[in-house]
């Protein structure tokens, strides 16, 4: 069954999600693959805002503290982030979401697209676990702003929801 997405790009950032968000939803809904899951909700970001030039998530190895690759789009990217450094890390150490307007401007930012001006990471945390981050950068600065934040944490939550559903079956 093809998938797809309805897009108005005419709309308001924040109508853009409330519309998209649900569809995002539907998408996920009967999906128990992970992989799966965190590759449509890239292909899906990317999609839908013109203004993200990558969309992805970084997983946490408990043993090394590095950040790991995982599904994305976008130009080719960094496979591991070195453990306590860049904007990816800020997040998972504040355990909150972070945007950086210039990333130019942020001490220890790794430039893995030296084209990348702003930046927003949502970390993934699950019962007090850090598992990861959404991670999404822009060739415009300041490009995130409260309303990003607002939305891709709703969605955080979403995924938070099936990762637990997903580590429930296999525990």
């Amino acid at each position: 069954m093809a998938e797809s997405l309805v897009l108005d790009k005419s709309l308001s950032k924040q109508q853009q999600y409330e519309s998209l968000l649900p569809q995002i939803f539907s998408l996920i809904s009967d999906e128990n693959n992970i992989i799966a899951i965190l590759s449509n909700i890239s292909a899906a970001l990317k999609d839908s805002f013109d203004s993200f030039s990558w969309v992805g998530f970084y997983f946490l190895n408990n043993n090394s503290g590095e950040l790991i690759l995982g599904p994305f789009q976008g130009k080719v990217a960094c496979s591991r982030l070195p453990s306590g450094k860049g904007v990816c890390h800020a997040a998972l150490i504040k355990n909150e979401t972070v945007i950086v307007e210039d990333v130019h401007n942020f001490e220890g930012h790794i430039a893995c697209d030296s084209g990348s001006n702003s930046e927003i990471v949502v970390p993934i945390i699950y019962k007090d676990e850090k598992i990861g981050v959404l991670d999404i950068d822009s060739y415009e600065l300041n490009n995130f702003d409260e309303t990003d934040k607002i939305y891709l944490e709703k969605l955080i939550k979403k995924i938070n929801e099936k990762i637990y559903l997903i580590k429930k079956m296999y525990n």
